[in-house]
């Protein structure tokens, strides 16, 4: 049930939630999401749905990419999510890092490195156009006066 209520709210053509709401919601756009499901079961057999001994249907793709998303856009505790997509705690901790394991095997080589001199003019170039020079420089904040920082 919490599988067609996902796939109702942000999923099937007539969803309930628009692709706002989504952007939103799950921190991205669906196009992006749809990629990382698409990789993520590529890559790892735990992101396909299988059946339990009893014969019944495990938890869906869209579940477990939602329920690490979740966990890791607003720090959500698993208990939580255990409440909402009825996905027991251990289950919810083991496809968290089920899902970062993998995101780090699939994408590491293109975006989970140090960006070259390329990667920097490009950054650089984007920042300036929308009146953020500097960027590079301050991708690390030290040189700012934050008046909430607690030792500061």
């Amino acid at each position: 049930m919490s599988h067609a209520n996902l796939m109702n709210n942000y999923f099937n053509l007539n969803s309930v939630y628009t692709e706002e709401d989504f952007r939103r919601r799950f921190r991205m756009r669906r196009h992006v999401f749809e990629r990382l499901l698409c990789d993520v079961q590529q890559v790892n057999l735990y992101f396909r749905q299988k059946r339990d001994r009893a014969g019944r249907l495990g938890f869906s793709p869209h579940q477990k990419v939602t329920v690490a998303l979740r966990m890791m856009a607003y720090g959500s505790p698993a208990d939580l999510i255990d409440e909402t997509y009825g996905m027991f705690e251990s289950t919810c901790l083991d496809t968290l890092e089920q899902f970062c394991d993998t995101i780090v095997q699939v994408y590491k080589d293109e975006y989970l490195r140090e960006p070259n001199q390329e990667d920097l003019n490009r950054l650089i170039r984007k920042a300036e156009d929308r009146g953020f020079l500097g960027m590079i420089k301050s991708l690390d904040c030290m040189h700012w006066d934050w008046k909430n920082c607690p030792t500061g």
